[in-house]
């Protein structure tokens, strides 16, 4: 089976806007342009997958189960654009591998969804974010805010 192009989103500061720890769907506020990114990816054949650091967890402010709800929340949302969610609930200090700017959670994501890194793009707001991406092999670029789809646009192949 051919392996296929992915689009790895972060969440907090690229995919919605990072106000602190979101973990309740009324915190949520989409960034400009976010919906119809995700659209102009999908009809271009590339799954899209969010990868978050969500520390928020091994902080004691929520637990994963409100994680996993507020990711359904955000798919429903979107009309189920989003292929999966892939999270690190594990503070700073950890030595897991699933941590930015570790690239476990892109890995666990190749692997699992039969992707090519070599023809997907990873878009975060950090570098910590971009260094995951470059540790699994997929290109990276900083998103600095302002319209979503409009500065994808120039990364559309």
């Amino acid at each position: 089976m051919p392996r296929e192009p992915a689009l790895f989103l972060d969440r907090d500061g690229v995919l919605i806007e990072d106000s602190g720890y979101v973990y309740r769907p009324e915190d949520v506020v989409w960034t400009p342009g976010a919906q119809e990114a995700l659209r102009s990816w999908r009809e271009a054949g590339f799954r899209i997958i969010v990868v978050t650091n969500q520390s928020g967890v091994a902080r004691g402010f929520f637990d994963e189960a409100a994680v996993l709800r507020l990711h359904a929340w955000m798919n429903q949302q979107l009309g189920g654009a989003i292929d999966a969610f892939y999270y690190c609930p594990h503070g700073p200090d950890s030595t897991c591998d699933c941590r930015k700017p570790k690239p476990g959670l892109f890995l666990r994501a190749i692997a699992e969804h039969n992707l090519d890194p070599k023809r997907s793009l990873a878009v975060g707001d950090s570098a910590r974010d971009l260094d995951a991406a470059e540790g699994a092999g997929v290109r990276g670029v900083l998103y600095p805010g302002g319209n979503l789809a409009e500065f994808l646009k120039a990364y559309l192949p």
